[in-house]
Formats: structure tokens, sequence, C-alpha cells
């Protein structure tokens, strides 16, 4: 059994209307209507906002003083 997909909007009065298609004339077909998620797409961060949100992410003084205290006994 061949399957169609037909991306659609039903008009106001309910109505829907399909692309013309010949192999479909005069045969019996199954309809199955499935609503698509309305997605809200979000402006684009600015740089600023990604550097104020991510800043000092990774930091954490505790091994930020481990790691210089280990370097500078390992160089002296």
């Amino acid at each position: 059994m061949k399957a169609y997909k037909f991306d659609l909007r039903i008009s106001e009065s309910g109505l829907i209307q399909l692309p013309l298609n010949p192999s479909l004339f005069n045969k019996e077909v199954e309809i199955i209507i499935v609503p698509k998620n309305q997605t809200t797409i979000k402006p684009p961060n600015k740089a600023a906002d990604f550097v104020k949100k991510w800043a000092g992410f990774l930091k954490n003084t505790e091994t930020d003083n481990a790691k210089r205290t280990y370097l500078s006994e390992k160089y002296q």
C-alpha cells in the first residue's frame, strides 16, 4: 500500500483541499489528521547575553587554588 503525505492547512470554513493526484481518483481512502505542534521561535542570543550567562561557569576557586599551588611547587 502506497502512502501519501501532504502538509496542508484546514480553511476557516473547515475545508481540506488536496493536491491533484490522478492515482487516487475513484478510490476509497483513509484520512488521518495529525495537528502540527505550534513552535515558537526564540530570537538568537546576543554574544553579550551568552557571555553573561556562561561567564564563570567552570570557575571553582578551590580547584583553581589547588592547581596554582601544584604548578608553583612543580616549576620552582
